[in-house]
């Protein structure tokens, strides 16, 4: 009797291990994904986007006050900087940025923060979105709100929700780092200084998951707000662009508009924001946009013209994405060239 009992007593404990270690690997995003809220958004967006901020035109006071702000979140939400780097900052030069177009503008930063993988930490997902804008032209301010004031406070909830899970046991099995570009208005200089001199080696950089523009609908869209473009998720990897399509069909159920992506369009936005200098360097990508809209570039992208329900589920678009990204077992095959 008593080797029957320690017998079964062993198997139930075997049981339920093996059923602990299934639940483990398959949680679900859901929760953390709803973490993701218009409320917060909103906040951090009309503080990015204040008048105060000056435009965040490259190098301004304006852009390094943004970019305190965006460090101040971080630090408060327990996100270290990357490990390898001394800080929050990656500092691109204007030596660099002046040579390409003989332009004058200061010294910026990109600014990096960074959630540890627990299984493959070699291997880095880059989730971006530049924090700049325009600045001040004829005494008015240029907010840019949408462009790129959306994606810049989507990353940080997004970055907010993985650190939550990281705190509940279902942290990131890959490293995500959270990228926030400089000089992108003035042809993707931050993204493209980081490619240049990157801090984890491109071969070890799974993919980057680019987000510009995500709070507003274009005219193609003016009876719904409930889509985003998806651009070059498939070009250099098919894997990537499966797995885009189906986090959207499991999870958020959002109209993908492929349009931009034909590399016929003469509009080309693959080669416009920085998720291409990921991809020129064979790193799949795929870049999130809501289109150009009237506002576009002009002093009336105010916050108050963002559609918050819009941009929390674009922004939990790309965090079911990244999840995946972060926790397949296989990263994706780039397949295309």
């Amino acid at each position: 009797m008593k080797k029957i009992s320690l017998l079964s007593l062993l198997l139930v404990l075997i049981i339920s291990c093996t059923t602990q270690k299934k639940s483990v690997t398959a949680v679900e995003p859901t929760k953390y994904m709803n973490t993701i809220t218009a409320s917060d958004l909103k906040t951090h967006l009309y503080i990015v986007a204040a008048d105060s901020m000056e435009g965040r035109e490259t190098g301004s006071v304006g852009q390094k006050k943004a970019g305190v702000y965006l460090i101040n979140q971080y630090k408060k939400n327990n996100i270290p900087f990357p490990k390898g780097a001394t800080s929050y900052y990656q500092k691109v030069p204007a030596e660099f940025m002046n040579k390409k177009y003989g332009e004058k503008l200061g010294d910026s930063e990109n600014i990096w923060a960074f959630i540890e993988g627990s299984e493959k930490p070699e291997e880095v997902l880059v989730i971006s979105a530049h924090y700049d804008h325009v600045g001040i032209k004829d005494g008015e301010v240029y907010n840019g709100a949408d462009d790129d004031g959306s994606g810049t406070v989507a990353l940080l909830e997004i970055a907010q929700a993985f650190e939550i899970a990281k705190k509940e046991g279902h942290g990131p099995k890959r490293s995500i780092m959270f990228f926030h570009a400089t000089g992108e208005e003035h042809g993707l200089h931050g993204s493209r200084y980081y490619s240049e001199n990157p801090l984890f080696p491109v071969a070890n950089t799974i993919t980057d998951i680019n987000i510009d523009m995500i709070g507003r609908r274009d005219e193609a869209h003016a009876n719904t707000n409930n889509y985003v473009y998806l651009i070059g998720a498939d070009r250099l990897s098919t894997d990537l662009g499966n797995i885009c399509t189906i986090a959207n069909a499991k999870y958020i159920k959002m109209d993908l508009d492929y349009k931009f992506n034909d590399p016929k369009d003469p509009n080309h936005f693959y080669e416009r924001s920085d998720h291409y200098n990921f991809a020129k360097h064979g790193i799949p990508a795929v870049f999130l946009f809501n289109g150009v809209h009237a506002d576009y570039h002009q002093k009336t992208d105010e916050v108050d013209k963002i559609e918050f329900d819009a941009l929390a589920k674009r922004a939990q678009l790309a965090f079911v994405i990244a999840w995946e990204l972060a926790n397949r077992e296989n990263r994706p095959v780039v397949d295309k060239k």
